[in-house]
């Protein structure tokens, strides 16, 4: 006879569920702030349809970002003063 032992699934609590949620969100904030300023450094000057397409585009092999929480991220950049408004307030300038 062989004994095979068998694998229990680890089933996560309701606690550890909600923080490993977060954890997972706060890694997405980080990744999608980096791959705004990472476009807006090479770009200098974006349309924020164009900004909004391109973070998609290259966040899509990682996880599929919510062009509301790009706008959100957008706006902390602007705040840290990464970003800035264009004259046209549809556009973003890089600062930094």
């Amino acid at each position: 006879k062989i004994k095979i032992s068998t694998v229990s699934a680890k089933v996560e609590s309701g606690e550890e569920r909600k923080e490993t949620q977060d954890r997972v969100e706060e890694e997405r904030r980080h990744q999608t702030e980096a791959c705004i300023v990472r476009i807006m450094k090479d770009r200098k000057h974006m349309s924020h349809n164009d900004l909004i397409n391109e973070v998609t585009r290259q966040l899509a092999t990682r996880f599929q970002p919510n062009p509301l929480n790009i706008k959100k991220r957008v706006e902390g950049l602007i705040e840290r003063e990464y970003l800035e408004r264009g004259d046209d307030r549809n556009s973003y300038n890089y600062l930094a």
